[in-house]
């Protein structure tokens, strides 16, 4: 028989998770490691969303990881599209260069 996570443990997972994505955005300064840790933060909370959906016996919780599945590719084309775009005025994928494009 498969044993199942604990609901406490599969929440602090994903906070941790979160909080790994959280540092990563504040601290990084590279545009590329920027999106990748808010996949993270992203993947953390389709996660806390299925644990909980998991713990009351609803699929609610894969429904909702859908949507963020979703958002998350919208967010990587996007992301993906501006990090070619500024490569190609600066040279660099220093977010700090971004700071200084105006519209």
């Amino acid at each position: 028989m498969i044993s199942q996570v604990p609901f406490e443990h599969g929440l602090i997972l994903a906070g941790a998770l979160f909080a790994l994505g959280l540092i990563g955005v504040m601290v990084r300064r590279n545009i590329i490691f920027i999106l990748l840790s808010i996949e993270v933060m992203l993947n953390a909370s389709g996660l806390a969303f299925v644990v909980s959906g998991s713990r009351w016996g609803q699929p609610d919780g894969q429904i909702m990881f859908i949507f963020i599945l979703a958002m998350a590719a919208a967010e990587v084309s996007v992301g993906l599209a501006l990090v070619i775009r500024l490569y190609h005025l600066y040279q660099s994928l220093d977010a700090d260069r971004a700071s200084r494009m105006r519209g």
